[in-house]
């Protein structure tokens, strides 16, 4: 059920005009994984691999992306993976906030379709998004928050880790916080 309705929305996804970025796209990158994850791991938006291919996180960030979800036993086959923008803003900028409402309505589908125990944010862009807030990124870091019922995380996006590789050691920590909440809910709705 969750699988052909993400692939509706996909198709619907890849003829959306609303805003600027479609101008410049190869590709929408809708997202990719387990439709039914217990996980679902949000990111600001696609990079230039990303776009060429239409596949979240397969670039540089991409790959410590996997290993950040291997070192708390998650493959990418059993998350969702998707970002706040579906399609490459130019130069890597940041999302514009009009181009974030634009990509909004499909995120949130996504999410209502997938319907995920627990979200881990990747940076601020996603976080602010998601939390609706202008909180800084450290001030979000190692709690527990909440969109619309269900428990979010927020750590460092790939990108920030592979240009200050110091903050590893606070994605560590906040990854295995996320990892022992995660296991604490399938636990209780096993129970």
């Amino acid at each position: 059920m969750n699988s052909s309705s993400l692939e509706a929305l996909a198709k619907e996804a890849d003829k959306c005009r609303k805003c600027r970025l479609a101008d410049t796209r190869h590709s929408v990158v809708f997202g990719e994984g387990n439709p039914e994850a217990g996980l679902m791991v949000i990111g600001e938006a696609p990079g230039a691999d990303e776009d060429a291919s239409g596949r979240p996180f397969i670039g540089r960030s991409g790959q410590l992306l996997t290993k950040i979800l291997q070192a708390v036993e998650f493959s990418r086959d059993e998350v969702f993976i998707a970002n706040i923008v579906k399609c490459r803003p130019p130069e890597n900028r940041n999302p514009l906030q009009d181009e974030i409402a634009c990509c909004t309505p499909w995120l949130e589908k996504q999410l209502e379709i997938i319907r995920p125990k627990v979200i881990l944010l990747l940076g601020k862009v996603a976080a602010n998004t998601i939390l609706v807030n202008q909180t800084a990124l450290g001030t979000m870091r190692g709690k527990v928050l909440e969109w619309k019922g269900t428990d979010c995380f927020v750590t460092y996006h790939p990108a920030a880790l592979l240009r200050n590789p110091n903050w590893k050691r606070g994605c560590r920590e906040d990854v295995q916080l996320m990892r022992r909440h995660y296991d604490n809910l399938m636990k209780k709705s096993r129970a």
